[in-house]
């Protein structure tokens, strides 16, 4: 079952021994990628947008994936990633400390998916046992050739491993709600990264126009009763 605590985190050490713990942490689903669809029960979502643009092949692109790699496009108020940042990125494991209502739940995944190449960047984890989500998720950023940056956040999930029957319950009624915000903070967050900060100003549109925020567009699919 998840570990859990109410209105305050783990120490650093604490944090430290959970990932040595994890070394032989097994997935806690065992569907193969093409089982996972919603006719077998699985939920899919995907948010994605475009979140600079780099037309002069500058250092945006790599900027925008050292910061993928290292989790920075999540708002940690939501989700803190923990894992140890000299280990590759292939095989790492993470422990996502989910945070909702005062509750904090410590998430066990590994990273199973790189994509690297010119202008295709990105990871995928799957979860260990212990976490409140079953499935896999990935997260890749992209440059076409006129220079634009998209972000794509993609994943194909079921409920996990909840520790108790309110956990379930609050899970039910604010899951999409919490993954939405946390979606849409994800993309802001890079595309603030991408510029040197979050004072930065948003890029301008076609027109030459800025507007505030960013066009996210969020898919989500599940089984129809």
């Amino acid at each position: 079952m998840a570990e859990w605590r109410f209105l305050r985190g783990w120490s650093s050490d604490e944090l430290a021994r959970r990932l040595q713990q994890l070394a032989g942490a097994p997935r806690n689903f065992d569907a193969v990628d093409d089982a996972m669809t919603v006719e077998h029960g699985w939920r899919h979502y995907y948010s994605e947008a475009v979140i600079a643009r780099d037309s002069e092949r500058s250092a945006s692109f790599e900027r925008i994936s050292e910061a993928l790699a290292n989790y920075r496009f999540s708002d940690p108020d939501i989700v803190t990633a923990h894992f140890e940042p000299d280990t590759p990125l292939r095989g790492r494991r993470l422990l996502l400390e989910v945070k909702v209502m005062g509750l904090r739940y410590l998430c066990p995944t590994v990273v199973t998916h790189v994509r690297d190449d010119k202008d295709t960047f990105g990871f995928r984890y799957d979860t260990l046992a212990g976490h409140i989500e079953r499935g896999v998720e990935w997260f890749v950023v992209t440059r076409n050739e006129t220079g634009d940056i998209r972000f794509r956040i993609e994943a194909h999930w079921k409920d996990g491993d909840l520790p108790n029957w309110w956990s379930r319950l609050g899970f039910r009624l604010l899951a999409r709600r919490c993954q939405r915000r946390w979606h849409r903070r994800a993309h802001h967050r890079l595309a603030f990264l991408a510029r040197h900060g979050p004072l930065a100003p948003p890029f301008p549109d076609a027109f030459g126009l800025a507007h505030q925020g960013i066009d996210v567009e969020f898919i989500y699919h599940s089984r129809k009763k």
